[in-house]
């Protein structure tokens, strides 16, 4: 009775210390070289994530807050004159407003040169209409900034993980062939931590996808924006007024 005691209290101890070995702790100080690239990897990846995720969240914010009112007061502003004066008041990183003084500077160029090559090889609709083409097309790539990166993680960031897991699997081997045994605690470090760094992979990359998605959904309905916005600002600066007007003129 006294051994079947002993003998439970040392599998008890056993067990507890091949919990033990399980912790982040001990897998952290059980790293070799190989597996702080990994961990580093993964870190700077969560990193550069969160970096993205709050900057792109805090500029569409500012973003749609900005907008409606960035629209409203151009078509609102009795003179162009007043109107281009605002947009030209708006911050750098405001892409209505630049959308619209790049319509407004063709315009402008094609009219100053009547009469010559440029007049008679495009005509002011067609010249307003690259204009905007162009612009449009800048601050619809402007939208994308960190998402390529977020993509890369959310696909690659499961993978490094799981390097991390068959690196761990591989000590497990190592160990079991040195001491010969397969019991719990020879195998439950190099296990911990193969289970852990696959956990990390797999938290790095599910928040970046969703970031990935949740973002790119958003800069669509942004790009919805810019290309209506720029239509009106094509029917304006190409004839004068915009569709539903009625011809009426600033």
């Amino acid at each position: 009775m006294l051994q079947e005691t002993t003998t439970a209290a040392t599998a008890g101890g056993s067990n507890a210390e091949a919990l033990q070995q399980m912790s982040f702790s001990h897998m952290i100080q059980s790293f070799d070289l190989a597996a702080w690239v990994v961990f580093i990897t993964l870190v700077v990846m969560s990193v550069m994530s969160i970096y993205w995720m709050i900057y792109n969240y805090v500029r569409n914010m500012r973003l749609r807050a900005s907008t409606d009112r960035v629209i409203s007061t151009f078509w609102e502003t009795p003179n162009a004159q007043d109107a281009i004066r605002f947009m030209e008041e708006q911050p750098k990183s405001e892409p209505f407003s630049k959308i619209a003084l790049d319509a407004a500077q063709a315009a402008s160029h094609h009219q100053r040169h009547e009469g010559s090559r440029l007049v008679e090889s495009l005509n002011r609709s067609e010249f307003v209409d690259r204009a905007l083409r162009q612009a449009v097309t800048r601050e619809s790539m402007g939208l994308e900034s960190g998402l390529t990166l977020l993509a890369s993680v959310g696909a690659t960031a499961p993978f490094v993980g799981l390097l991390g897991t068959v690196w761990g699997i591989y000590h497990a081997l190592i160990r079991i062939g040195m001491t010969g045994s397969a019991s719990i605690d020879a195998v439950a470090g190099p296990v911990g931590e193969a289970l852990i760094m696959t956990a990390i992979g797999l938290f790095v990359a599910i928040p970046a996808v969703l970031g990935y998605n949740f973002f790119t959904r958003m800069n669509r309905v942004t790009n919805n924006k810019f290309d209506t916005f720029a239509h009106d600002l094509h029917d304006f600066f190409a004839t004068g007024a915009r569709v539903g007007e009625a011809g009426s003129k600033r």
